[in-house]
Parts: structure tokens; sequence; C-alpha cells
């Protein structure tokens, strides 16, 4: 390697550094005192920068909320749950999204509580990092409807926007926080209960292949037992 080259990776490195150094300082601020506004300059000193090297490494104060925004989502697992979300199955995909982004606001809890707060009072404080993060989802619960309408899963009395419409206040981060700390639920249970809720709001209900049936059926009729039809049904978000 060329001194040139070597002298670039440690700036790049250093640069990277800096960076890091100021959104963990966000992090930390928001968690140490949700309720108060948070300054750039605090901000600086938290990091060990001066309040220009801020500005030079984000932009503004809106780019470094928006940057942070991001950074929670890509450390609390958004490729897996986009990977999750891009399920041949509609059915799957709308199970496999929800738990994951139930797992993203459970990653980092505490600060996307603070950012909510703030952004609710003043858009502005937080630099619309929560309106961004809100118009992302939108567009992904919009495709995940239509995906459901499109391969039949929908159902017939439900419109594609009212899906939207619906799976948008499912995966909203106060709805998962409701259960989540409001209720007690551990974040799995949490996620859980929101897909059932939405499967039971959105879905037709669940019908296996012809052979399939015929065999639950046999099956059904030798034990005589109705738990299993019940624990069938749970599975299916019956």
């Amino acid at each position: 390697m060329t001194t040139r080259k070597y002298e670039q990776r440690l700036r790049a490195e250093s640069a990277e550094e800096t960076r890091r150094r100021i959104l963990d300082a966000v992090c930390r601020r928001l968690r140490s005192a949700p309720a108060e506004p948070v300054s750039i300059d605090e901000i600086a000193r938290m990091a060990r920068v001066s309040r220009s090297t801020v500005y030079l490494v984000f932009g503004s104060r809106a780019g470094l909320f928006c940057a942070l925004g991001a950074d929670l989502l890509e450390r609390g697992g958004f490729v897996s749950m986009l990977a999750a979300a891009s399920h041949p199955d509609a059915r799957e995909a709308l199970r496999g999204g929800i738990r994951g982004v139930a797992g993203m606001y459970a990653a980092h809890r505490d600060v996307l509580r603070a950012l909510n707060s703030m952004a609710q009072l003043d858009a502005d404080a937080v630099g619309g990092a929560v309106q961004k993060m809100d118009e992302g989802c939108a567009g992904g619960m919009a495709a995940q409807a239509q995906r459901l309408a499109e391969q039949g899963i929908l159902r017939a009395d439900v419109t594609v926007d009212a899906a939207t419409d619906l799976l948008c206040l499912l995966t909203s981060f106060d709805s998962f926080d409701l259960l989540h700390t409001g209720r007690g639920l551990p974040a799995a249970a949490a996620a859980e209960l929101l897909i059932t809720a939405a499967e039971r709001s959105l879905c037709q209900p669940f019908r296996a292949p012809a052979d399939e049936s015929a065999d639950s059926q046999d099956i059904s009729g030798d034990t005589g037992d109705p738990s299993w039809t019940a624990a069938a049904s749970r599975s299916c978000g019956l």
C-alpha cells in the first residue's frame, strides 16, 4: 500500500470514528434527559468535538437527526427486516415484516421513545427524522397491502388504501410501545399480537391445499379433540 492510500484510509477511519462518537452522544443524551431540548453544543461537548465539526459531518441539525434515524434502523436489523418482508408469500411477508419492525423498535426503545415524544411537541426539534421514518414505513406498508391484494389474500371488503392505513397503525412505534412498555409484553409477544390483529383484520382465512384439508379432517375426526382444531386455528392466525 502506498503512503498516500494509507493516509487516505486513516483519514476515512478517523472521520467514521468521529461520526460514530457524535451519533452515540446523541443517543446517550436522549436516554439521559428525554424530556429536555437537545443542544448541538452539548452533543459536541459529549462527543469531544467542536460544534463546527458536528455541522461539518452532518450539514445541519436536521441532517444529524436524520442520520441518527437511519443509524438506529440499520443497527436495529433493518436489512433482516427487509429480507423477511420480501418473502414470496405475502402472508408470510406480513408476519416477517411486523416481527422485524418490532425487533428494531425493541433494540432502541428508549431513544425512539424520546424522538417520538419530541417530534409530537415540535417536529423541527428532531429535524423531521421521525416524519421521514414514518414516511418510509408508510411506503413499505402500501407495497405490503398491494401484495396481499394481488395474491388474493386481502379480504374482499377491505381496500388497499384501508389496509395500508391499518398496517401503518399496527407497525407504528406507539402501537408497539403501548404493548411492550405500557402492557409489559416481551417484544416477541407484542409482535405476535400485532400480527394476529393484522391477519384477522385484513386477511382471508387461511385455506390449506385440498389434500391437506382432507387429511386434517380425517385427523380431527380420529382424535375427536376440539383443542387440536383451536390450536391449528391459532397457528394460522384465525
